[in-house]
């Protein structure tokens, strides 16, 4: 089917591996996370699209035990998850490899319902996921943010990404460089 999902914590690389994937192969890089901000005026959607935004951040993270941060990822990921198999379906007659990237591609979802490989991206380190999410801010818009931002994604959320693309058979790569050999060989080119 030449297709190929790309999950992993935020300012791992995914955005970059999905865009340098289509250009190598003649693709298309699909940003499920631009699917997700459409779906903020679905009333099905808008409780877990707006979940984040409607936290005041320092609070959230400061208060939030890890487990529980993992928990609302998983329940956001769960809870848009068919919208976005819908529009992943919607796509499956085109001829030419689809890269599809975004956060909520938890692997155990991915295992349940698609039919094609994927890549887990999960960061060298705190200090590349930092200078990433410093120069693209995600949802901080100060040092201070942006620093609890890096240290969740970096610390609480990598080690249940990695676990899990253990546990589903997912491969998983620290950074999109090297992963670019292996995502071409899993899109069949």
């Amino acid at each position: 089917m030449n297709r190929l999902f790309i999950t992993g914590i935020p300012a791992s690389g995914k955005s970059y591996l999905a865009n340098r994937l289509a250009e190598a192969t003649g693709g298309e890089a699909y940003f499920l996370d631009d699917l997700r901000e459409e779906l903020g005026g679905d009333e099905r959607y808008k409780k877990w699209v707006n979940f984040y935004l409607d936290q005041d951040e320092k609070f959230y993270y400061e208060n939030t035990n890890p487990d529980l941060q993992w928990k609302n990822l998983v329940s956001q990921s769960e809870a848009i998850w068919p919208a976005f198999l819908e529009k992943i379906n919607s796509l499956s007659n085109k001829k030419h490899p689809i890269i599809f990237e975004c956060v909520n591609i938890l692997p155990h979802l991915a295992k349940q319902d698609l039919d094609f490989p994927g890549i887990v991206l999960i960061g060298d380190s705190y200090e590349n996921i930092l200078k990433r999410n410093t120069e693209e801010p995600r949802w901080g818009n100060t040092i201070e943010l942006q620093k609890l931002e890096a240290k969740n994604f970096f610390e609480v959320e990598r080690p249940h990404y990695r676990a899990e693309a253990i546990k589903y058979g997912y491969p998983i790569f620290e950074t999109a460089d090297e992963a670019f050999t292996e995502a071409i060989k899993l899109l069949n080119i």
